[in-house]
């Protein structure tokens, strides 16, 4: 009879998590997981580890949501400021498709200056100058491409490996296969900045059909970085802890009578809050850093920006969290108004990222941290070397552009003071060296200590992979 009552609260369970995970993102995969047999466990599982020794133990993904463009700030076209307002050759856009751009699109030059920076001789635009005094620690490449020209779908491909929700991100991916080295805080973090959240949303660092307990913790920018971390009034730590294992007695019984993974993540959850009680305290209180460091970073204590995140993110990795994901919002420069142009809207969003991201891979050098953490700036495509002028607008934009776009990377195995890849002369097409997503992440993957054609997950009676069925390595980015 017991039997028979835990085989039928099962399958009551199984029916509500279906539809619950439906609704949100189109199928329902951990409830589908036990409905195929599948067992996962959630509570700290056991990482897959390794397979040959890594060059870096960490990652700090900058992640300037909208697609910056590279031919304003890294991939200097001389023939463009030749050409400007030239209409474009024919046999270059025949047959493309473009996100907003109508007829005959015009060429459209940098009204940005450019200049060469360090012995790498990189030339980056005046709107980076802080990017220009690193510009020998990092790894800039212009032939990077994706499959996506939308922002949603691009930001969830970048992050996933794919563009629909549903599958694990690249945190995800990286705390299932090594797990964290810091039991007191979450082992993926996610920090945001700019307008809100990037169009992707929570499935860009979402575990998908892993067990939530992989998937990333959003700090908040204000109040307690997570929800609950304070002890409500007239409740000391002590009975916090007798109602926490109250609580877990109670969700352990519950898991024996239904085997529902999801709730050994619940369980997990109430016991890492525990004692993120006080470890995140002390990690949030930016006022301890030296006057050097805020004059450095351009922070402001208590105030939520981008500059505030990358110190943030330094101490994070300093207290071994694997994957720290900083999400600047508003590079979207369609040219529509002068909120959204590459004049002044592209000047505002370098000034609010780019002394704080020079800062952070200098201040990780100078501690030591750098050799062992890779930081990774970018967005999730690049920008069209013709104007936009939608409606007819005389403000500068350029629309959407996957066929190629700029990424640097710094840090822990990637080879510093180079330039790979290149575009042709009007920055439309890849001329030499292309580097998909794929091949970002089997590299990151690979840095990390991971071959990315063994880091797996059955599901649905597939092995999935963060890398799908492609990726090679970006061997001129391997130090």
């Amino acid at each position: 009879m017991h039997d028979e009552q835990s085989r039928r609260n099962l399958q009551a369970l199984t029916r509500r998590h279906f539809f619950g995970q439906t609704s949100q993102f189109g199928i329902g995969a951990a409830a589908l997981a036990m409905l195929s047999g599948q067992r996962v466990s959630a509570a700290t599982p056991k990482p897959v580890g390794p397979d040959h020794p890594a060059k870096a133990k960490s990652v700090i993904f900058l992640f300037m949501a909208g697609a910056p463009s590279q031919l304003d700030l890294f991939d200097y076209k001389p023939l463009l400021n030749k050409y400007d307002g030239q209409p474009v050759p024919e046999d270059v856009t025949k047959g493309e498709r473009f996100a907003f751009i109508k007829g005959t699109p015009k060429l459209l030059g940098s009204p940005h200056s450019f200049q060469r920076y360090g012995q790498s001789g990189a030339e980056l635009s005046s709107l980076i100058p802080h990017t220009a005094k690193i510009a020998d620690d990092i790894a800039i490449v212009k032939s990077m491409f994706t499959t996506q020209f939308n922002h949603s779908p691009a930001q969830i491909f970048m992050n996933s490996g794919h563009q629909i929700p549903g599958r694990p991100s690249m945190g995800a991916w990286l705390q299932y296969g090594l797990g964290s080295e810091n039991a007191d805080l979450p082992g993926f973090v996610v920090l945001l900045s700019g307008q809100n959240q990037p169009d992707g949303g929570k499935s860009c660092w979402g575990s998908g059909f892993l067990p939530t307990v992989y998937q990333g913790v959003e700090f908040r920018r204000q109040g307690d970085p997570v929800l609950f971390l304070s002890d409500p009034e007239g409740i000391d730590r002590e009975r916090r802890r007798r109602t926490l294992n109250l609580l877990k007695g109670l969700n352990e019984a519950h898991f024996g009578e239904v085997g529902d993974p999801e709730i050994e993540t619940r369980i997990n959850s109430y016991e890492l809050a525990f004692r993120m009680q006080s470890s995140v305290p002390e990690l949030t209180d930016l006022s301890k850093e030296s006057a050097a460091i805020h004059e450095m970073y351009g922070t402001s204590p208590g105030k939520p920006s981008f500059a505030n995140n990358c110190l943030m993110a330094r101490r994070l990795v300093e207290r071994g969290v694997r994957f720290v994901q900083l999400y600047h919002r508003g590079w979207d420069t369609h040219g529509a108004s002068n909120n959204e142009d590459i004049v002044n809207k592209l000047s505002f969003l370098c000034n609010q990222t780019d002394r704080a991201a020079a800062a952070l891979v200098t201040d990780l050098k100078q501690r030591g941290l750098l050799d062992s953490t890779i930081v990774v700036w970018g967005g999730e495509f690049g920008r069209t070397p013709m104007n936009e002028a939608r409606s007819g607008s005389k403000f500068l934009g350029r629309d959407h552009h996957p066929r190629a776009f700029t990424m640097w990377m710094a840090g822990g195995g990637i080879k510093p003071g180079v330039t790979i890849g290149k575009t042709d002369d009007l920055g439309y097409n890849i001329a030499e060296d292309p580097v998909s997503v794929h091949d970002l992440h089997a590299t990151i993957l690979h840095l990390m200590g991971i071959d990315h054609t063994k880091l797996t997950y059955k599901f649905q009676g597939r092995e999935f992979r963060l890398t799908d069925v492609e990726g090679e390595l970006i061997r001129k980015a391997l130090a």
